[in-house]
């Protein structure tokens, strides 16, 4: 009796311990981050949203995280990667649009006057990069932007695109995950491109990728139907546009949001709006010595961040690494 008593205790010990969640403590938690406030705040935040017992508990389902991409998730400096993108196929294919010898917005990025990009407005730049692949098959678009971000290489960093992305980013991102956080990156940038290394290089499925996008016409040769490409914008996913595309295309509101620069204002803002608990995060870009220091486009942003209850997060003080090694 005495012999089964204590099989009994070590059964009832070990069923204990398997049935209580401990959270996961700072020490084994984002090790890409140093440990500062931000990071704190973090797991906190994710402890009392994923813990049944605490009265701010929210259910997996309702675990929705949005990322803004360029500048957050990857680099964005000296130039959107998606607009490195563009200019190399502009360059590229210069010599077999005729058409766009005369057309001075074309010629000039084809001869490195980036002029163009500062001359034109952000929805009348999207229209002439995007209508640059009017008529282009979408798989053959796929190819060219994997193929650029894998075989291209920064001109700062000389490794390839697809791998300036922030480690600690990705870091949260697969830690939200893993917390039972379905995350999707919301972006101005193109979506087909964003997704052609999403799952690769940030373990976000493609159909969580909402973005910039053109329309696309279905053509039936009768053989083998395919897609192709229109010069019509459907999207430009930017500023207020991205909470209206987060409501079409995910259909519940983000308990956490991450952003960079003032075209993630709207998105951090209705993250925090209502009732339950939520977060938003704003990367400083503040690290001149491993990554780059700029405040453009953001200070909207900045200046407003206390107010509206958004982390600060600094680059250069809460990031152990920027890149990979």
């Amino acid at each position: 009796m005495h012999k089964n008593l204590v099989i009994i205790t070590i059964i009832s010990s070990i069923v204990f311990s398997c049935n209580t969640s401990t959270p996961k403590t700072l020490q084994n938690s984002l090790s890409k981050w140093n440990d500062t406030p931000i990071k704190k705040e973090i797991v906190e935040f994710v402890n009392k949203v994923t813990n049944v017992n605490n009265t701010n508990y929210v259910p997996p389902k309702e675990r929705i995280a949005v990322f803004d991409n360029d500048g957050t998730l990857w680099n964005e400096k000296p130039l959107y990667i998606p607009l490195e993108f563009e200019l190399d196929y502009i360059k590229t294919h210069y010599s077999e649009k005729p058409e766009w010898e005369n057309d001075e917005f074309f010629s000039k990025l084809a001869n490195n006057d980036l002029s163009p990009f500062k001359e034109y407005s952000s929805i009348d730049l999207i229209q002439k990069l995007f209508g640059a692949h009017q008529g282009q098959i979408e798989t053959e678009y796929k190819q060219n932007a994997y193929d650029f971000l894998s075989n291209k290489n920064h001109p700062k960093f000389n490794r390839p695109f697809k791998e300036m992305i922030y480690s600690p980013m990705v870091e949260l991102v697969k830690y939200l995950q893993e917390n039972e956080f379905k995350v999707f990156i919301v972006t101005g940038g193109e979506i087909t491109f964003a997704r052609t290394v999403s799952e690769e290089i940030y373990n976000i499925p493609m159909e969580n990728v909402i973005g910039s996008n053109v329309g696309m016409e279905y053509v039936n040769n009768t053989s083998d139907p395919y897609i192709i490409r229109t010069n019509e914008i459907k999207s430009a996913n930017d500023k207020h546009i991205k909470p209206t595309n987060i409501e079409l295309h995910i259909g519940r509101k983000p308990i956490f949001a991450a952003g960079n620069s003032d075209g993630d204002y709207e998105m951090m803002e209705y993250t925090l709006s209502g009732q339950g608990p939520s977060m938003a995060i704003l990367v400083n870009h503040d690290d001149a010595d491993r990554e780059y220091a700029y405040m453009h486009g953001t200070e909207k942003a900045i200046a407003d961040a206390k107010e509206k209850g958004w982390r600060i997060v600094s680059m250069k003080n809460d990031f152990k690494e920027i890149f990979s090694k």
